[in-house]
């Protein structure tokens, strides 16, 4: 067990290196692809950690056609991201929840957890280079930062809000690929 979770923190290191230096160098692969089947295979990862934290993961998607046009490689790693910080704030035998949520224009993807609130403060200050406001500081402090310039780099934005007593509630919100655009496209990646 033990191994296998340097062996999965090296591998989200790893992936993290080189989604930045992909957005360092404004190297992107957009491609249109399905939320809903993105979100599936983010969430088929992030079960085997939730289940050894002992936290239930639930994941919804109220729109399965949902699209967008994207690099799925970065977002996949501003996901992941959420998820293991939502995983590591929240207390065993409680919920993180991912959510997807569309209309018109926008898709939101959400990560909920149950960590009891944020800190003090201005909560959009979490999102710059080296903030930490937990007892747990076992990171860095760039991984909010790098979600930040990710979803950026994808022409969306991210925010975060406290519920307190309760947890925090992580918001990526990008432009939705309309109907017209993705039916013009060649390919769709499910």
């Amino acid at each position: 067990m033990v191994l296998q979770r340097a062996i999965d923190a090296q591998r989200t290191l790893i992936a993290h290196s080189l989604t930045e230096i992909r957005l360092t160098q404004s190297v992107q692969n957009r491609e249109t692809f399905l939320v809903a089947g993105f979100i599936e295979e983010v969430a088929a990862s992030a079960r085997l950690e939730a289940n050894d934290r002992r936290i239930r993961l639930i994941v919804s998607c109220e729109d399965e056609g949902a699209r967008l046009d994207a690099d799925r490689q970065v977002l996949a790693s501003v996901v992941v991201n959420l998820l293991q910080n939502a995983f590591k704030f929240t207390k065993a035998a409680t919920t993180v929840s991912l959510r997807v949520g569309a209309n018109a224009d926008r898709v939101l993807i959400e990560v909920q957890d149950e960590c009891g609130g944020l800190p003090g403060g201005n909560v959009n200050d979490l999102f710059r280079p080296f903030e930490q406001r937990g007892a747990d500081r076992t990171g860095v402090g760039l991984g909010l930062a790098f979600c930040r310039w990710a979803v950026e780099a994808n022409d969306g934005r991210i925010y975060a809000r406290s519920l307190p007593d309760k947890g925090c509630v992580f918001t990526i919100d990008l432009p939705r690929l309309s109907v017209s655009s993705s039916t013009s496209s060649a390919s769709v990646s499910a």
